[in-house]
């Protein structure tokens, strides 16, 4: 399963790769569906569904309360990384 988000123009340029793998903590905007233009941080990936929870993005449950909605990771573009990681920054540095 391909389980990679497109990058912003701006990243894109700036590191010369189209695709990432989504992570926590980067931020993404949505592309498309009931959530369409909302943007925010990933707070879950499910890498098995290829799926990842937004914050911000939930949905109001019968018995009451809230439930977060995956959204596909093909569906959001990712418009600022977390480069908390020094493998994926060392990675992505290579690229250039």
């Amino acid at each position: 399963m391909n389980f990679e988000s497109p990058l912003s123009k701006d990243l894109r340029e700036k590191y010369n790769v189209k695709k990432v793998r989504p992570r926590v903590g980067d931020s993404v905007k949505i592309l498309g569906g009931e959530f369409k233009n909302i943007e925010g941080k990933v707070t879950k990936v499910f890498s098995s569904s290829g799926q990842l929870n937004v914050e911000g993005v939930n949905r109001e449950k019968l018995a009451g309360g809230n439930a977060p909605v995956p959204i596909y990771a093909s569906k959001v573009v990712v418009t600022s990384l977390n480069l908390d990681d020094a493998r994926r920054k060392k990675k992505l540095e290579a690229e250039k």
